[in-house]
């Protein structure tokens, strides 16, 4: 376990813009991937609340046994919002932090509009 004063950890704040308006409106293909991702780096779900909209846009929020990641997506403006935090309590997680930014981007075959790391 890390030291008391350095558990917290990293929270990355995106914009994506996508032209692949089918990645931004696939609730199904977007959360299979994501659970891809969990298993890959070790990470627990422990609930997750959703809503599609009318035009299947969507927004969805997945809670981690180390904090959460949530999506939020903008087909009438080609656009993305997401965040990914990550505590550090049981061991260094900026890396994977970055790295679920970095393949979620891929997934929504995005450009970063813009990108913020808050050390927490």
């Amino acid at each position: 376990m890390l030291q008391k004063e350095s558990i917290l950890g990293l929270h990355i704040l995106q914009t994506l813009q996508s032209r692949k308006e089918e990645r931004l409106l696939n609730y199904t293909a977007c959360i299979h991937f994501i659970d891809g991702l969990l298993l890959e780096y070790n990470l627990e779900k422990v609930g997750e609340s959703h809503f599609v909209f009318d035009n299947n846009s969507f927004t969805t929020a997945i809670c981690l046994k180390e904090s959460h990641i949530c999506i939020h997506t903008w087909p009438e403006i080609n656009r993305i919002t997401m965040d990914v935090y990550l505590c550090n309590y049981s061991g260094d997680n900026t890396e994977k932090v970055r790295a679920i930014s970095n393949q979620m981007a891929t997934f929504f075959e995005a450009t970063i509009v813009s990108s913020n790391e808050i050390f927490r």
